[in-house]
């Protein structure tokens, strides 16, 4: 059951990252708009398009560690990985998006990212 769990919750982490990524390739405002700092209309569209890309990289990659390395690489990669989100949060905060956004949608990805960590260095 906690093998099932933990491959499960971090193929479910993978693959929403990959979402989030390809949703700030494709309508870049609007993912910035959910990350909690809007994209100001004349700025410069490459950052967000960085951020795409930084986003589906890093789960393609954790996609790859669990099929090719195993669960004790990919627990590596989400402690690490875990620094993104927390990053966000500040980011957010910084930048005038709201306590809600930062915390709720920022600082819990990164709890729940470390939560999968434990469950996968737990196997």
């Amino acid at each position: 059951m906690l093998t099932t769990t933990a491959y499960g919750l971090a193929i479910l982490l993978n693959v929403f990252i990959i979402f989030i990524g390809v949703r700030f390739l494709l309508v870049p405002r609007a993912a910035a708009a959910g990350y909690g700092v809007p994209a100001k209309k004349d700025g410069d569209a490459a950052y967000l398009t960085i951020k795409g890309l930084r986003d589906s990289s890093y789960g393609i990659l954790g996609l790859a560690l669990l099929a090719f390395a195993g669960a004790h690489a990919e627990a590596w990669f989400m402690l690490v990985v875990a620094l993104a989100p927390l990053g966000d949060t500040l980011i957010v905060l910084r930048h005038g998006g709201t306590k809600a956004t930062a915390f709720g949608i920022h600082f819990a990805t990164a709890v729940v990212v470390l939560i999968n960590a434990a469950l996968l260095f737990a196997i």
